[in-house]
């Protein structure tokens, strides 16, 4: 492998019904920091039909060139397509760095990209940054061995150096709309006899709760909750601020919760206006994905548990009191 033929920062502009994903926008964010450690240029990747105002923003947000590959087969997203059409063009540009959401989509498609071009893929990294070394490498740091362990990976043998990045860690830059940049129609040459799959029905499914990456405000219990009973209680007094409910992995494990309400590094990275912490000591791990939220209000009846030294706002004692109090007087205003 010639490394010098390796140049650029790309990443994976996801796409759903014609609409840029905020994942995008947090992945152009990051590549935007690394492109300029290394003196290279962020590219974006970007595929579907009529997304020229995207690729605009996707410039606005810090791409020096988007890569539009302007084609029917990827409007909606099926996973030959989409694999053929971005492992032509790592072959064709040679980029030295790849990003990908690590949604259900990028899931899906990184660890295919990655294997038909014969490179890694460090999976869901919370935190990526240039070697300090002469060899500049992509340090890609995850969480390993259940949370309990964060593992910092390098790819020095192949090219790209490939990453999926869990969405909510990073963070999205200013638009400056006065910025240049380059978009560059791609033309894909399809395989279309490998394709297996056809989308018959495109079947939409009404959430019942917001994401919790997507919330303004948390209310989010662990272990001193307790029970069943404990979260019916948060759960009113999230009804009543208009929050929703999380929690930490103790939660989760018990079956009080499910998965997609865990908040840490085994679960989701949150960054809301106000984070009320209820129950939950503040484990290294839980305050990985949360410890970047606005305002954060701690109430634990243990007066030296870790979650008081990131909290604005404290309060010691009994949350089977407090917060039955909280939500009546709340619910007067």
């Amino acid at each position: 492998m010639n490394e010098e033929k390796y140049r650029g920062v790309y990443f994976f502009a996801e796409q759903r019904e014609g609409v840029i994903q905020n994942i995008a926008y947090e992945l152009l964010g990051k590549a935007r920091e690394l492109a300029d450690v290394l003196g290279e240029e962020v590219c974006a990747v970007l595929g579907g039909q009529n997304m020229e105002e995207g690729a605009r923003e996707l410039i606005a947000a810090g791409a020096d060139r988007v890569l539009y590959m302007d084609c029917p087969e990827l409007n909606e997203y099926l996973t030959e397509p989409y694999t053929q059409a971005l492992t032509q063009v790592l072959n064709e540009r040679k980029p030295s760095i790849v990003l990908i959401g690590a949604t259900t989509i990028g899931r899906d498609l990184g660890p295919r990209v990655s294997a038909r071009v014969y490179t890694g893929l460090t999976a869901d990294c919370t935190a990526l940054n240039i070697s300090e070394d002469e060899e500049k490498n992509l340090m890609m740091t995850r969480p390993a061995f259940g949370g309990n362990l964060m593992a910092t990976i390098v790819c020095k043998e192949h090219r790209p150096q490939m990453s999926t990045v869990r969405p909510g860690v990073m963070r999205q830059k200013t638009r400056d709309y006065d910025r240049e940049g380059e978009i560059e129609r791609v033309e894909i040459r399809f395989d279309a006899s490998k394709f297996r799959v056809k989308l018959l029905e495109n079947v939409k499914v009404e959430k019942a709760m917001v994401d919790i990456s997507e919330a303004n405000i948390l209310v989010s219990g662990g272990r001193g909750v307790g029970n069943r009973e404990g979260f019916d209680k948060l759960a009113d007094f999230a009804h009543t601020i208009n929050a929703e409910v999380s929690s930490s992995r103790a939660m989760v494990d018990a079956g009080y919760v499910g998965h997609e309400r865990q908040v840490g590094q085994t679960g989701k990275t949150v960054r809301p206006d106000i984070y009320f912490a209820i129950g939950i000591s503040g484990a290294i791990q839980h305050l990985a994905g949360m410890e970047e939220s606005e305002y954060i209000i701690a109430i634990n009846k243990d007066k030296y548990a870790p979650i008081f030294s990131v909290a604005d706002l404290g309060l010691v004692g009994d949350l089977n009191k407090i917060v039955p109090i909280l939500t009546r007087k709340l619910a007067r205003k």
